[in-house]
C-alpha cells in the first residue's frame, strides 16, 4: 500500500551551493523511488548554468520570485512569478538572473536521478562537464 509522507520538514533539507546559485533538495531520487526530484534554487544576480541538453530528465521550472530569462533554441523567454515552463528532453537550455535582486524559483526533475549530479557538481566545479556525463547532461560548446 502507498502512503503519503512529509519529505521535508521546512528546517532540514540539504542544501548545495553551486554555480553561484543555492540549491535546497526538497525531494530527492532517493526519497520518491527515482521518479523525480524537486529543488528549490536561488539564483543571484547574474547566476545561472551555461547551456547544456539533460538526455534522461524532463525539467520544469517554477518562478516564485523575481525575474530569470530562460534561452533554448526557440529563443528567449523572461520568466516572472507564477511563470512555469516545461523543458523537454534533449532540449538545450539555460538562464540567468539579469536583474540586481536574487530570484527563487522550483526545480521539477523527472526521473530523478538526476539528483546527486548538484552536489557533486558542488564538491568540484572544475570537472563539471565529466559529472554531467555521468548524469546524461552535455554542455555543448563548453571545454
Amino acid at each position: 500500500m502507498s502512503k503519503v509522507s512529509v519529505l521535508r520538514p521546512e528546517d532540514d533539507a540539504t542544501v548545495v551551493h553551486g554555480a553561484g546559485d543555492v540549491y535546497r533538495m526538497l525531494a530527492t531520487d532517493s526519497d520518491t523511488n527515482g521518479s523525480y526530484a524537486l529543488i528549490d534554487a536561488i539564483v543571484p544576480p547574474g547566476g545561472g548554468p551555461p547551456p547544456h541538453i539533460q538526455t534522461r530528465e524532463e525539467e520544469g521550472f517554477y518562478i516564485l520570485e523575481g525575474h530569470v530569462t530562460f534561452w533554448s533554441d526557440e529563443g528567449e523567454i523572461e520568466a516572472g512569478p507564477g511563470t512555469f515552463l516545461h523543458i523537454p528532453r534533449g532540449a538545450k537550455h539555460n538562464f540567468q538572473n539579469r536583474t540586481d535582486v536574487p530570484a527563487r524559483m522550483l526545480m521539477l526533475f523527472a526521473p530523478g536521478a538526476i539528483a546527486p549530479m548538484f552536489s557533486k557538481m558542488a564538491a568540484d566545479p572544475e570537472r563539471y562537464i565529466e559529472i554531467g556525463a555521468e548524469f546524461g547532461v552535455q554542455f555543448p560548446g563548453s571545454r
